[in-house]
């Protein structure tokens, strides 16, 4: 599945969904997008994210603060670095995504789904 994934990814979205990497804060593509529309998953195209959930949480990452389907997503507790999150990667794939906290807007799920945007492919709404 690796190899795949290499002729269809780029470099950086390689990096990302395959080898769990991060792009760097405030420079991702869908960060200030405000276009109506789904974010899929780069890799397989699975839908994850509706633009309708979308919000500006400051944090240099394009944020959710719920998934299309929870069936879409897996959760995962990830102890690298020295910390403990909970990864966020694609159900259908496997490709990472991010990471979800519990400080997202009080008046909605309160979870901030932060995503990197190279791990996303996005469907605009016509």
């Amino acid at each position: 599945m690796k190899e795949e994934h290499k002729q269809k990814l780029s470099p950086e979205q390689y990096r990302i969904l395959v080898e769990k990497g991060t792009e760097r804060p405030f420079t991702g593509e869908y960060l200030d997008n405000k276009e109506k529309g789904k974010y899929n998953c780069a890799a397989c195209g699975t839908p994850l994210f509706s633009s309708d959930t979308k919000y500006d949480s400051g944090s240099g990452w394009p944020s959710f603060y719920d998934v299309i389907d929870k069936g879409n997503v897996e959760l995962i507790r990830d102890t690298s670095l020295g910390m403990i999150r909970v990864e966020v990667v694609c159900g259908n794939c496997g490709g990472h995504l991010g990471h979800v906290f519990e400080d997202g807007p009080g008046d909605t799920t309160g979870m901030r789904y932060c995503i990197n945007s190279a791990s996303l492919d996005f469907d605009k709404e016509v």
